[in-house]
């Protein structure tokens, strides 16, 4: 009985039938592959840590701090600029 061949061995024929182009296509294919595995590799809480972290460092509350008195200053200008006395 013949055996069957599997997908690599499939692949390996396939590959054997294409031209340099097409090859280094099929190259670009699997390097973006890679690429995607690593990046789904990569933990995302790291991202969400790193941004939490900075958000409570005191820099960024002085600054939204500083940004809130600001707005609230402008929205009383506006009031007052809206009914003169």
């Amino acid at each position: 009985m013949a055996e069957r061949i599997n997908e690599r061995q499939r692949l390996a024929l396939k590959l054997d039938t294409l031209n340099d182009a097409e090859v280094g296509e099929v190259l670009d294919y699997i390097s973006i592959m890679e690429s995607m595995r690593r990046s789904k590799a990569t933990p995302i809480f790291w991202e969400d840590e790193l941004i939490a972290h900075l958000a409570d460092a005191p820099e960024n509350k002085r600054a939204r701090q500083a940004y809130e008195w600001e707005a609230a200053r402008r929205r009383a200008e506006r009031r007052a600029a809206m009914h003169p006395a």
